[in-house]
């Protein structure tokens, strides 16, 4: 996923790290950099956007706890779809 643009940051290594950054998880420099691309790149903004919703849906609807090994299956296979889009032209 790229907007085509050259960014300091490369979309692939913003996608990788975005939910650390959506759950404030990185360093505050790191966290500047990526907000820094997320206001220069419109297809990274959306994702960004789109995942934020998605946990911010999935906390207000869900009430009981999750079966083992389902979060793991979830995130796998986040990572792909993550993978498979950095890689698509």
């Amino acid at each position: 996923m790229s907007c085509g643009k050259p960014h300091e940051t490369d979309c692939s290594e913003v996608l990788e790290r975005l939910e650390f950054f959506l759950d404030h998880e990185l360093a505050t420099a790191d966290e500047s950099q990526i907000q820094h691309h997320l206001e220069e790149c419109l297809p990274c903004l959306r994702m960004a956007e789109f995942e934020q919703r998605m946990k911010a849906r999935l906390a207000t609807s869900c009430s009981e706890p999750c079966p083992d090994g389902l979060k793991e299956r979830v995130l796998v296979r986040i990572r792909e779809v993550h993978i498979r889009i950095t890689q698509t032209p």
